[in-house]
This record gives C-alpha cells, structure tokens and sequence, in this order.
C-alpha cells in the first residue's frame, strides 16, 4: 500500500509538469497568434515602456538568426530534441523536482518553436528590449533560458554525486 501511494504520487507529479509543458504551448502559440493578428510584419507596438516592445519578426534561424539558411536543420533538430526530452521526463532521468521542472521548460519551448518551423518554416518572435539591444524573442525562448538556467543549477547542485543516486522521492520547493 505504501508503495502504491508512493508511486500515485510520482504520477501525479509528472502530471503536472504535462500540464506545464502544455500550458507553455499554449501560451507561446496564442502569443504568437495575436501578434500576427494584430501587428503588421516587422512593426512594433510599445508594451513596457522602456523595457520591451511588441515587434512581429519571422525568424528562420536559431538564437540572434544563426543557420538561417537551415531551417530544415533546425527543425529536425527541435524534433529530436523534443522527443530526447519527452524520454527523459518519462523516464525521470532527473527525479528531483528541479530536474524535472527544467526539463519540463526546455520541452515546452523546443516543441512551441517546432511548431512553427514544421508549419510555416520561420519562428515568430516578438518580445523586443528597448533598454538594451538584444535579439527579439517569444514565450518558447523564455522557457528554454528558464530551463537551462534551472538545468545548470540544478547539476551544479547534484554534480559530484555520482556515486550517490538522487532521491527517488521529489523535494517538494
């Protein structure tokens, strides 16, 4: 019984970072919706004044444009690695929560931006920084930085334990 209880827990913890996974989908792909909707291509509407602006920018390119001459690559590079990382959260290669949320980030953003590539062969973008000048961005770039963030972190914190297997049971925050 104890076991049963142990394991209902388990799944109703990789349940929720399911939801997360799709509720950042859902958020990056209505995002990007509106914005096409709404902002002409390559226009932009004030948002947080002096802070960021709403810009409608098709990239075909990976971060800062890099291969934009090779969408198909990067769209088959988001696919595999969106399966890669559904493998892992299946499998809880990183029980801990930390782990699991990190992966979880980087799943939700990989499959928004392959969900663009495979549909209209470009990633719209765009949240745009007027205190800086940085590469436009979407929701789906926001939860891979917060998920590699998290994912480095949370190596830093367990690295070294090699010998030591990470607690089967999740820490709760």
């Amino acid at each position: 019984l104890m076991r049963s209880s142990a394991a209902s827990d388990v799944y109703k913890r990789q349940m929720l970072y399911a939801v997360l996974v799709v509720a950042l989908v859902a958020l990056d792909q209505l995002v990007k919706y509106l914005v096409v909707q709404n902002i002409p291509l390559g226009e932009y509407v004030p948002f947080l004044p002096h802070i960021l602006d709403l810009t409608y920018v098709q990239n075909t390119g990976a971060a800062f444009s890099l291969f934009s001459e090779h969408t198909w690559l990067l769209t088959l590079l988001s696919g595999v690695v969106s399966v890669v990382l559904v493998i892992c959260l299946g499998k809880r290669v990183l029980p801990h929560w930390s782990g699991m949320l990190a992966l979880a980030l980087l799943l939700g953003g990989a499959v928004g931006n392959f969900i663009d590539r495979l549909l209209f062969g470009f990633v719209t973008d765009m949240f745009a920084t007027t205190f800086v000048n940085f590469a436009v961005f979407n929701v789906a770039d926001v939860g891979v930085v917060l998920g590699g963030v998290l994912l480095c972190l949370h190596l830093i914190v367990f690295f070294g334990r090699e010998g030591k297997k990470e607690p089967d049971k999740e820490e709760t925050p």
